[in-house]
């Protein structure tokens, strides 16, 4: 019973991904209702439900703005698609300010990225404009979809509708 679910608030948004037990718990307390149901059934000695691929939660839960999006490494490492951003490397991974902190950077999405160990050496204290290197992409703030995707490994077909784009493996 290892399989992820796919729980999505009572207006359709996507909000958390949960174990098979966790996602049972929600149902069994009436807190939640079945969308997706995989072929497969859970039993115990009274009941006998679908495998649920996808709850809806029957009441609005509040997420606080920003609460999904915290900055963190996984964050940064998953939104850049574990590769460096200055040279597509997908060894020795770390996280590089584009701004140095000593230059007067922060910890923000705009201004953090995946680097490899030897793109962060080479950039050091210096800005990209001066010692050459650039950017794959623009740093930016991950959408939730991005960041409740790899929590899970790859995406279902079913939880698509849900997360507003296609599936890529499942």
């Amino acid at each position: 019973m290892p399989r992820r679910v796919l729980v999505v608030n009572s207006t359709y948004e996507p909000i958390n991904v949960c174990t098979t037990r966790r996602a049972i718990v929600l149902l069994m307390k009436q807190k939640a209702e079945i969308l997706e149901a995989g072929d497969s059934f859970i039993r115990s000695e009274r009941a006998s439900l679908h495998q649920p691929l996808v709850v809806r939660l029957l009441n609005y839960a509040r997420v606080p703005p920003g609460e999904r999006r915290r900055l963190s490494r996984r964050a940064v490492l998953t939104r850049d698609g574990f590769r460096c951003q200055y040279c597509g490397s997908a060894k020795h991974l770390t996280l590089d300010h584009v701004v140095p902190t000593s230059r007067g950077g922060t910890n923000t999405w705009d201004n953090v990225v995946t680097s490899c160990a030897p793109c962060n050496v080479r950039k050091g204290a210096h800005l990209t404009s001066e010692i050459g290197m650039a950017l794959h992409r623009k740093p930016r703030p991950p959408s939730l979809a991005e960041l409740l995707v790899p929590s899970a490994g790859t995406v279902p077909d079913s939880w698509a509708p849900y997360l507003g784009f296609a599936a890529t493996a499942g």
